[in-house]
């Protein structure tokens, strides 16, 4: 069974760096879009950056020129690295990405969409 695994985070000053993992495993065929999102506490889930196929990523406004996120084909795995981070990036953050899987059968494949299980950022002043 696919899975994201998420791992990193944790507890930094502002202006200091962080960088969260995402692992996936399982029977995977192909990965299509992979991405980050966050959700700070009282507020809606924001898009922080898009990592297409072709390994290209696009970032909110927000984090442009901050954050950077990587892809590792080999590992099935997507990094954000996060740097000169702000109090405002406290946040749990969540992969996500589009994943065909071969199904049991070994014959029959299956698109679906994942989620890590999240890894809280906090930043302090």
């Amino acid at each position: 069974q696919v899975q994201l695994v998420e791992s990193g985070g944790g507890l930094v000053q502002g202006g200091e760096s962080l960088s969260v993992s995402c692992a996936a495993s399982g029977n995977i065929l192909r990965v299509n879009q992979r991405a980050w999102y966050r959700r700070a506490p009282g507020k809606q889930r924001e898009l922080v950056a898009i990592i297409t196929e072709s390994g290209n990523a696009n970032y909110a406004d927000s984090v442009q020129g901050r954050f950077t996120a990587t892809m590792n084909n080999a590992a099935n795995a997507i990094d954000l690295q996060m740097n000169n981070l702000k109090p405002e990036d406290t946040s749990t953050y969540f992969c996500h990405a589009g994943i065909w899987e071969r199904l049991s059968d070994g014959i029959n494949q299956r698109y679906s969409e994942f989620w890590g299980q999240g890894r809280l950022v906090t930043v302090y002043t």
